[in-house]
């Protein structure tokens, strides 16, 4: 029987090159009998030992292919990401869905799913690279069963191209996107369901899919496309769309995307900042922009060469003729495949506008932050490839079944040798992932002119402590763009470190002056300023600081400490109430409100027992081999009455204090000490 089919599909030139699928009988529309079902075209497809035996093949691929990405650390926004101290309890998990702005982006299933990682493995990044991999392989298998209930001939052969594909590689080995492997999943899952509910026609599928849909929008947003992409199937696969049977059903799935996508553009826009002069493009110009990003995605799929993690930001205008090329061909091929789709099939147009379409939300016309750095990334493709990879594929299929007898066994040669080629490029793409200081060097080599590049490697310097090396790399970022106010800040913070404060303070002005909102430059002067000895300009700093952002716990802190100088403990413990109250799990705030109501110096101010439980939790929370979190932990047992604990206490502290690093803490415990076993409570110095 498969003789047969391949025969006749040979004989039927238009319908494999047009249709992608199998014989031209698989796509009739709703039987006369019972037209709310389609026909076998959307049937499930039955695995066999075979299958099963290459999806484990495929899933050790991915792992094997990964490997270098498997002991990657944080890079760029994963810290912001990954689950932060004030979010690890049960009250944090309410917060990451009912508090807005309490993560990066308001995706609770992604924040969610990071919660239950960090309360499984905490910090051990490993576990959170496989769950990717993982998922990146659960998308791929769900994408077989779509492509297979669809009839595509090559299914494998698409789904091992599309998960080893080194384009893929910024989506799985970077932690942050578990965003798009997540919702791959729930998007390819929810496709799945509803083209089961299209034949079985049941209330219960039909809510699942859309369940697994909302689940993926709130996942990430960007799935909102796939009721158009599910349209587009079902036009492929029949004459013409049926309004009851094909649009109405998806309705609430347009609904509820849509409002999904306009949430996240408003909060991209207000919370994230993707407003302002890097965003100010015209209609026409957003054209530009998403003319060139439409070829620029499938060049990489074809020619994967010198992928990067930033790309070059075009410079766009309406001065530069040759720009109006890229939309005018896009267009244009689109009207041609569209317009010849009765001599060619509808498979060519369907394709293209199926990618199109899932790519639009990052086309140019809706801002989003990345933007600032670059109109194109790989993770913006992660679904919308999956069209060119079947075109892709089918036409390698066609060529190779116009060839003599040989071909049997040319095409599944290569096809081998290009699965092993592109596994070999993930794996050398994953290295570039290992950890900041090798993303950014690696994306210098690729764009050297990445202003942002320069400025985060600088950060990376100045944590390691080469601080010229920091400042050389902050001015490089200043020289290409001007306008950057990080770079400001980070050499203020580099200047600062090396006791310059005078032209640290400039820096921070100079910060404020590009971006006048900018809360972190003003704490930073607002520091440079008290260190001075000017604390009313630098309590005004940090109260201006808290204006802009009323959810900035470290201003709050400095803010306390600030006031604290002027002898206002009461205002003191009331900021740091609040810096707790933002992040209850931090140990550090909890060590500071300890100490303060261990020992203010108003006894009105005073509260041991609480400092007691906010000593003993910042101590539980590191194990109990911080000496300063102990050293408060003897002063509020002191303050309650229990001078033996407080012994105790300090002299555990005194132990871990060992010798030369914590001299002056080690003075201090042993006054403490001699105090403590006399029944005496800490007295601050007068």
């Amino acid at each position: 029987m498969r003789r047969i089919l391949e025969k006749r599909q040979k004989e039927e030139p238009a319908t494999a090159a047009g249709e992608l699928a199998a014989p031209r009988e698989a796509h009739d529309s709703r039987s006369a009998a019972n037209p709310g079902q389609m026909t076998h075209p959307n049937t499930p497809a039955t695995w066999s030992g075979k299958d099963r035996m290459i999806a484990m093949l495929l899933i050790a691929s991915l792992l094997l292919a990964y490997h270098p990405a498997w002991h990657g650390q944080p890079i760029w926004d994963d810290d912001a990401h990954l689950t932060q101290p004030m979010l690890c309890s049960w009250l944090g998990l309410g917060r990451i869905w009912f508090d807005l702005g309490a993560t990066q982006q308001y995706y609770p299933v992604t924040h969610s799913v990071f919660w239950l990682q960090h309360r499984l493995w905490g910090d051990w990044y490993t576990g959170y690279h496989f769950i990717n991999i993982l998922l990146h392989g659960v998308a791929a298998l769900l994408l077989l069963q779509i492509l297979r209930r669809l009839r595509i001939h090559g299914a494998w052969m698409v789904v091992a191209l599309w998960a080893l594909h080194p384009v893929q590689v910024e989506s799985v080995a970077w932690m942050s996107e578990l965003k798009n492997t997540l919702s791959g999943v729930f998007y390819l899952g929810a496709a799945l369901v509803y083209l089961r509910f299209d034949c079985e026609r049941s209330r219960k599928t039909y809510w699942v899919a859309l369940g697994l849909f909302v689940l993926g929008l709130w996942t990430k947003s960007v799935i909102a496309t796939l009721p158009a992409a599910l349209l587009l199937l079902f036009y492929w696969k029949q004459e013409r769309l049926d309004w009851r049977k094909d649009v109405r059903p998806l309705i609430p799935f347009f609904i509820v995307g849509a409002a999904s996508g306009l949430f996240t553009t408003w909060v991209e826009r207000t919370l994230i900042g993707a407003d302002g002069g890097d965003f100010n493009f015209n209609l026409l110009e957003r054209f530009l922009i998403a003319g060139r990003a439409f070829w620029f995605y499938p060049a990489r799929l074809i020619w994967p060469a010198d992928l990067m993690f930033i790309y070059p930001r075009w410079k766009i205008g309406a001065s530069t003729e040759w720009q109006f090329l890229f939309p005018a061909l896009a267009l244009g091929m689109i009207a041609l495949l569209i317009g010849m789709r009765k001599r060619w099939g509808k498979g060519l147009p369907v394709a293209v506008l199926y990618f199109t379409i899932t790519l639009f939300p990052a086309l140019g016309f809706l801002n989003i932050y990345p933007f600032r750095y670059s109109f194109v990334a790989d993770h913006f493709q992660y679904l919308a490839c999956i069209a060119p990879v079947v075109l892709l594929v089918m036409g390698a299929i066609r060529a190779f079944d116009s060839w003599p007898g040989k071909a049997r066994l040319v095409k599944p040669a290569f096809g081998a040798t290009l699965l092993v080629a592109l596994g070999l490029l993930t794996w050398k793409q994953c290295h570039m992932y290992s950890n900041l200081e090798t993303l950014w060097e690696t994306t210098l080599a690729r764009n050297p002119e990445c202003w942002m590049a320069y400025n985060n490697l600088g950060n990376v310097r100045l944590n390691q402590g080469r601080t010229e090396q920091a400042i050389v790399l902050f001015r490089e970022s200043l020289r290409i763009n001007p306008n950057n106010a990080k770079a400001q800040r980070n050499l203020g913070l580099a200047f600062f470190r090396q006791g310059r404060v005078e032209e640290a303070i400039s820096h921070y002005y100079e910060a404020l002056r590009i971006n006048p909102a900018y809360a972190n430059a003003r704490l930073d002067l607002g520091n440079a300023l008290l260190q001075q000895g000017r604390t009313e300009e630098a309590i005004t700093l940090y109260n201006e600081a808290l204006r802009i952002n009323p959810a900035y716990a470290e201003a709050h802190i400095n803010l306390g400490n600030a006031l604290l100088q002027q002898g206002r403990t009461e205002e003191d413990i009331s900021h740091t109430q609040k810096a707790l109250e933002l992040q209850p799990d931090n140990p550090a705030f909890q060590n500071n409100l300890a100490w303060l109501l261990a020992t203010a110096p108003q006894a009105s101010a005073r509260d041991g027992a609480r400092a007691v439980r906010l000593a003993t939790q910042a101590c539980q929370s590191t194990g109990g081999k911080n000496p300063l979190f102990l050293y408060t932990l003897a002063a509020a047992y002191a303050e309650t009455g229990e001078f033996s604990q407080a012994v105790q206490t300090a002299q555990i502290a005194l132990h871990l204090t060992g010798t030369g690093s914590h001299t002056q803490l080690a003075d201090s415990l042993r006054k403490e000490i001699n105090l403590y076993e006399t029944g005496h409570r800490f007295e601050p110095n007068p």
